[in-house]
């Protein structure tokens, strides 16, 4: 039988080749048992797995007999997706404020998983490139980089947010979006299903009307099926909208570049005197011509980014054409999507100011500065009309320093570090991994930034917020944690760590540089739209099981055997065999027989 991610490969090419075509016969796909190892593979690594639902189910326990219980109640149609178990999480854009969080089981997960897969060999190929949150080889900073590229000699931005997006989803909406493309009933009503399970929440069942649940492993696909009528919509209007230049080159601009190209054949061919006159009038007409507006500015373009529910248009023309876009976008995610553009989000900005775009401030350049361009050999005014992503220090930078307890602002306006209370109760390693660990995820996200330099002062204040902290932790002043710390070995001169155990001798966990934080590997190259490649060989966990092999006891005999999972092997103390065995073979699954499971199950 051939592997069903091989099928799936062969779907995806068929809907890239063909972006019309209507898949059916899809709900087979989920009826074979290989897909489900492959799901649990994509699973099981996640600190999620290990997180209960509404009940005890977790990644712990899978075994063969699982996935035919899967697929048996699937077959007949008598799968009933259990409601997720309701949480509220901070937002990373406003602490104060929570995001609600929907936690599934995890036989719920696996489902969903598997039917990610399948809808995703078929609507990855179709999304376009404009689209970049949720998607394989995109990210933040794909959508970042199309920007910095793309939005050149923008005059305005249009900054959108749509109003709790995953949570106002139109359930009738989305499912008649789905059987456009997916001409199968059976897919259909699963999905309906998961949309209608509901959430518990402090104990109280609660339905769902509309949305889908954030947390959910098909939450973000579903999402973007139902934003790229949005996409389509705003590449409609950019068609109707762009306008070829009437003429490229201003007149003013073109009159006085070919009197500068006669004065120069003229110094060419000419000596003495006669030369140096030239060179005298052709000096400030050069200087003259660098500040005349070249390009004529009278096309008019739209450029699109959307990363999940927000997105930014940058458009070239007046502040009125921004007014009839936005009305014309509230018009249509009310209308046709029944969801509600966020007014006091939805801004329309001039570019000479910061718009505000997945936590940098995106801003045109308006730069006289002339430096030597292209080969080096011509001036030019190269960053006139750029595109500048600064990070925005005040809001993002400062925030988390507060709202972490790193630093405090002095009366002066002067940011002063401060040792964290509550980090003192771990070890030294732990206190510098927790602050190295900070510093290199801003410093990374940022890594594009053009004022990336200013995170210095930022790196600063962590790197003595984290001495006072050992200070106050061993109750002496920074200068001895510096002297008692400090790094003896040429390559971390001038650098101090902290010491540590390993099986290969001592190492040293020094304090991140945060120039070396930077890491360009993220900010790969923008992916364009292709099919989704499924490479299939059986994995390593479904041999285990097939072996039919207790890896605890050895034995052979057994009629059942499951996977045992914990969330992390480094939390374990190695006092029972089991914890010696997965900490011995690095490995946060252990596959075990019945009887061995159970006993591992009541030692914990």
């Amino acid at each position: 039988m051939k592997p069903t991610t091989e099928i799936l490969a062969r779907i995806s090419e068929n809907s890239l080749t063909n972006k019309d075509e209507i898949f059916t016969k899809l709900y087979r796909y989920l009826l074979r048992p290989d897909i489900y190892f492959v799901a649990y593979k994509n699973l099981y690594a996640n600190d999620g797995a290990a997180t209960k639902g509404v009940n005890d189910d977790t990644a712990d326990g899978f075994s063969d007999s699982k996935i035919s219980n899967i697929i048996k109640s699937l077959a007949d149609e008598t799968y009933q997706p259990t409601p997720v178990r309701r949480t509220h999480i901070p937002k990373k854009s406003d602490s104060k404020k929570n995001r609600p969080l929907g936690i599934p089981t995890f036989t719920d997960k696996i489902v969903q998983e598997v039917l990610r897969m399948v809808l995703e060999s078929v609507y990855e190929p179709i999304f376009l490139n404009v689209s970049h949150g949720f998607r394989p080889k995109k990210s933040c900073h794909t959508a970042l980089k199309a920007i910095r590229y793309e939005f050149n000699g923008t005059k305005w931005f249009i900054e959108g947010d749509i109003k709790g997006c995953f949570d106002n989803i139109d359930h009738s909406i989305l499912v008649g979006l789905l059987s456009n493309k997916v001409k199968d009933a059976r897919i259909i009503k699963l999905i309906y299903k998961f949309l209608k399970a509901g959430y518990i929440e402090n104990w109280q069942y609660h339905r769902t009307y509309s949305g889908t649940p954030q947390g959910g492993i098909i939450s973000p696909l579903l999402a973007n099926i139902y934003l790229h009528e949005l996409d389509k919509f705003v590449m409609k209007l950019k068609s109707e909208f762009d306008t070829p230049n009437v003429e490229k080159i201003t007149p003013e601009y073109r009159e006085r570049h070919n009197e500068i190209k006669r004065l120069s054949h003229g110094i060419k061919m000419s000596e003495g005197k006669e030369r140096e006159r030239l060179l005298e009038e052709y000096k400030p007409k050069r200087k003259q011509l660098m500040s005349i507006p070249c390009t004529s500015q009278t096309d008019k373009k739209i450029k699109y980014i959307r990363y999940a529910d927000d997105f930014l248009i940058a458009v070239k023309g007046s502040c009125q054409d921004c007014q009839l876009i936005k009305s014309k976008l509230t018009e249509f995610i009310g209308h046709t999507l029944k969801m509600e553009l966020s007014e006091e989000k939805t801004l329309i900005t001039h570019s000479s100011e910061n718009a505000r775009f997945l936590g940098y401030d995106v801003r045109i350049r308006r730069s006289g500065t002339i430096k030597r361009g292209g080969n080096g050999k011509v001036k030019m005014r190269t960053m006139n009309g750029s595109v500048e992503l600064p990070v925005p220090l005040n809001d993002k930078i400062q925030k988390f320093l507060f709202s972490k307890g790193i630093a405090i602002q002095k009366d002066g306006g002067a940011l002063f570090p401060v040792h964290r209370k509550y980090l003192t109760n771990l070890t030294d390693l732990e206190i510098i991994s927790t602050y190295n660990a900070e510093l290199r995820g801003i410093c990374n996200y940022y890594g594009m930034a053009s004022n990336f330099n200013k995170l210095q002062y930022f790196a600063y204040l962590m790197e003595y917020s984290c001495l006072k902290t050992l200070a106050s932790k061993h109750k002496c002043q920074m200068s001895k944690i510096v002297e008692k710390f400090r790094c003896n070995s040429n390559d971390n001169k001038g650098k101090w760590g902290i010491p540590y155990e390993t099986k290969q001798g001592k190492k040293r966990c020094c304090f991140a540089k945060y120039t070396d934080c930077k890491d360009t590997k993220n900010l790969s190259d923008i992916v364009s739209n292709a099919a989704v490649l499924y490479g299939y060989s059986r994995n390593t966990l479904e041999n285990r099981l097939k072996a039919k092999c207790c890896e605890l006891c050895g034995t052979t005999e057994s009629d059942h055997y499951e996977i045992h999972h914990v969330s992390k092997v480094k939390n374990l103390k190695g006092k029972e065999a089991w914890e010696v065995a997965m900490i011995a073979k690095r490995r946060k699954t252990l596959v075990v027989c019945r009887d061995c499971h159970r006993k591992v199950i009541h030692k914990q």
